[in-house]
Order: structure tokens, then sequence, then C-alpha cells
């Protein structure tokens, strides 16, 4: 059985949120602050407070940050955030040499590498010397290696995410005052090629550190999977606006399997055979029934009846896409029909990261022996810097083998 966790971010996401929404879920707070103490790193104290966000009964994170440990102020989702200037590699070889569990400490510095990768990219700068300054500060480690222990605590095997919510306007910053979202979200998102709510509010309602942490170790983007609902949570931000819950949710569940098929995610298989849709239009079916939710889509070519050449058009995806997809698949296709069939599907346990080759980041799937490189990523840093595809590839390959060895 997979233990999944899924996260509802119809308000925005930060770091504290999402460790309060856990921690409400049943994550056991004490191996949280163990995690702490395996930092070795004093000045701050914590607390979780039950408090309502527009009539939703809330935890709250109360950390206060000693200013003489971390200097300076920051605003963000309603979460006071001191803030002191650290270089990435400083914060993760501080994170390396914690005495945590190997789960937990692989993935705060996976969170921490992305970040150093998007910030490298956005100041063209080394991502190890870049400095960190909202997400490196303080309570921002805190927040990163709280909930990876709060995840490992729970059993998670899998995680899930909603679209993010996305506020307008300008935010400040140790930059100075920058669009909203700021450059690093909107690059974490495109990165991972997450889907986003826009709110009419210029709150910052998503922050880099929470951006991170689903987009580095959540598997996909998407609705609520299919599962046995073992507890929920919610996570509150500082802010309490009027009209809307500042919180996000965190439904834990565990993913069922049929029999004779142990461990295995039950799903439909949705198909239509079509012989009059050319190969663009087939393409462009393939990514749109992906971008309506599908775990994946193919074509494969068939003869049909007096010797015809056709495709058939296949998708899996879960129950509660099911309709979507199907939809796509008629409208695009322009079929008179469909079939669908349940199939299960056993999904190995992997993560996205984030390398630089020279300034351009490159997305990679890690499995526990295994490194895929974002062909699209490849190629364009292949065009940008003028090298041969093949060379970046095995260096990004190379790179990913750092992160799982």
């Amino acid at each position: 059985m997979t233990r999944t966790v899924w996260f509802n971010c119809c308000a925005g996401v930060a770091g504290d949120m999402l460790l309060a929404s856990l921690i409400d879920a049943g994550a056991d707070r004490l191996a949280v602050m163990d995690a702490w103490a395996a930092l070795g790193v004093d000045g701050f104290a914590a607390t979780w407070e039950r408090v309502q966000r527009c009539g939703v009964s809330s935890l709250w994170t109360n950390l206060a940050i000693d200013r003489e440990h971390d200097h300076g102020h920051h605003e963000a989702h309603g979460h006071d955030e001191a803030h002191g200037h650290r270089p990435a590699g400083e914060v993760v070889a501080m994170i390396e040499a914690a005495d945590l569990p190997a789960r937990v400490r692989d993935d705060a510095v996976s969170v921490y590498r992305a970040l150093a990768a998007v910030e490298g990219a956005i100041h063209d700068m080394d991502p190890e010397h870049v400095e960190l300054h909202e997400v490196g500060a303080l309570d921002s480690i805190l927040d990163v290696v709280g909930v990876c222990a709060a995840l490992h605590a729970l059993g998670i095997d899998r995680i899930v995410y909603s679209p993010i919510a996305l506020g307008h306007g300008t935010v400040q910053t140790a930059h100075g005052t920058l669009p909203n979202p700021v450059p690093a979200v909107s690059r974490m998102l495109a990165t991972a090629g997450a889907a986003t709510v826009g709110v009419d509010t210029t709150m910052e309602l998503s922050t880099p550190t929470g951006v991170a942490l689903l987009t580095v170790l959540g598997e996909r983007c998407g609705p609520m999977p299919s599962m046995t609902v073992a507890s929920t949570g919610f996570g509150a931000g500082t802010a309490d606006p009027r009209g809307r819950p500042n919180v996000v949710q965190a439904i834990v569940g565990t993913e069922a399997s049929g029999g004779g098929t142990e461990g295995g995610r039950p799903c439909h298989l949705v198909e239509a055979n079509v012989d009059d849709v050319t190969g663009e239009v087939l393409a462009h079916t393939i990514t749109e029934i992906i971008a309506a939710g599908a775990h994946d889509a193919w074509a494969t070519p068939i003869v049909m009846k007096k010797g015809r050449p056709a495709h058939t058009v296949h998708a899996l995806c879960d129950e509660a896409t099911f309709d979507e997809v199907r939809r796509v698949m008629i409208s695009e296709t322009g079929t008179l029909g469909v079939r669908a069939s349940t199939v299960h599907r056993w999904p190995q346990r992997r993560r996205d990261a984030v390398v630089e080759i020279d300034g351009q980041p490159i997305r990679l799937k890690l499995g526990d022996d295994r490194v895929k490189v974002e062909h699209d990523d490849a190629r364009a840093a292949a065009v940008a810097l003028g090298r041969p595809l093949r060379a970046v590839i095995a260096e990004a390959e190379h790179l990913g083998r750092d992160l799982i060895s």
C-alpha cells in the first residue's frame, strides 16, 4: 500500500503552513524537534497554536528567531521571517553534517540544491556560492527540515499537490521591490510544469520555500488521488484575510490495490481508434490529455478494416480525472467514441531535482538507481550553450548520479 499526502494549496503555500498541516494531520512534533536539534543551531523557539482562519480551525506554526542569530525582517504570506544571508553551500553543508535520518537529510538537501540552482540562474552565479536571502534564513531552514522530518514521521511515500494559488502586484524582499510572484517562485513553477490559480490579492500567497518543497518532493501537480483517507490537517498562515481561509490542507491516506495486484494502483486506460487524424494533431492531443491530468498518453499505429492505416490513442488516468481526459480525447481527435478499462500501475518512487550546466537549469527525475533528464531542458541548454545535445544529457546525468549516490 502506498502512503500518500495530497496538499490543497488553494490559498497558496509557505513552508510553515506545510509543516503545521502535517503536524495537524498527525505527524509527531517531537520528530520535527529532534530533526531541528540535529542541526546544532540555537536562538529559536517554536510552538504550534490552534487558530481560526475564516472559520476553519487550523494549526499555526509560531516560530520565534533570536535576532542576534538572524538579522533583518521580511513578511511573506503573513509570516514574519527573520533572515540572515547564507551562501547556498553553507546551508547544504549544515544539513549534510546533521545527524538526520537519511531520507530527511537527502530530501532537505534536494530542496536547497534546487533553490540554489534557481537563484543562481536568476543572478547568473554559481549555485554553490549564490547568497540565499529569505530562503537562507534560519526559519526557512527550519521549515524545510521540519517538513521533511514530518513527512518521514508520517511514512509518506508519495506527494501530490493541487494547483498553487498566486497573487499579483509587487512584494518587498531583501533584493528590493519584486514582482509577485517573485522570480524564484515563477521559475520553479515553470520548471515543474505546475498548474496555478490566480487570486485577486497583492499578498505573497506562495513563497519560494513552500513552492520548492512541493515541486522538488512532490510527484505531480493534480487532483486528489483515489485513496482511503486516514487523517487530514490544516496549516494556517499568520494573516487572516476576509473571504477565504488562509490555510494549506493536508490529506493523508493509502492508495488501494485490487485483488491479485498487490501494491498496484488502480487506474483507467482510455482508448480511441482514429483513422483521419494527422501526426501533428495526434501530438497536440497527447499534450492536452496529459495537461488534463492523465499520468501518461501515447499513440500506436494500427491497421483498420479495408487496410486503412490508423492510430490508437491511449491514456492512463485516475478516477478523479477520467471525465476530463475522456472529454479532451473526444474533442481533440473528433472520434465518435472511446472505450475504457481498469488496469493497475506500479510507479516507482522518484523525486525531482534541478541541476545547472553553465547557468542553464535542467530538470531531472531521480529513481533509486536511475537518472532521467528532461529532454526539453537539455535541448534548450544545448542550443543556448552551443554544445551537442548528447554531451549536455551526459553531463546532466552525471550530476544527477551524484545526487543519488
